[in-house]
């Protein structure tokens, strides 16, 4: 980004791909994360997950800073699913494909025990 812009990540640097392919915005996986953050991050993610009271899928932001400091931006409990989008650029670069990725959420809404399930039957 222009070191005149501001260092939010506007709506502009996440949406307007002009902006982005002008400046080379670009996200992707973290590489050569020191060791233990990924745990860290994991369990982190574990934990919002569940104090939230979340269910089905959902991704989780964060930010390190230089000293290895961790910072929980949001839970999204509703993130976009497009292909080119981070929640599946992310499962990628997990290992599971594009199809494999709407299976398992599609699995997942099949098998999930929804209250009204429970006290009407399905």
């Amino acid at each position: 980004m222009p070191t005149s812009g501001s260092a939010i990540a506007t709506r502009k640097v996440k949406w307007d791909a002009k902006y982005r392919a002008k400046y080379g915005i670009d996200s992707a996986p973290s590489s050569d994360l020191p060791a233990g953050v990924e745990a860290r991050l994991d369990r982190l993610s574990r934990r919002m997950y569940r104090a939230l009271g979340l269910t089905g899928y959902a991704r989780m932001d964060f930010r390190m800073r230089a000293d290895g400091s961790l910072y929980a931006l949001e839970a999204n409990a509703n993130p976009h699913l497009a292909e080119d989008e981070d929640f599946a650029r992310s499962a990628a670069a997990a290992g599971k494909n594009y199809g494999e990725l709407l299976d398992s959420i599609v699995k997942l809404g099949l098998t999930y025990p929804a209250q009204w399930r429970v006290m009407y039957g399905s």
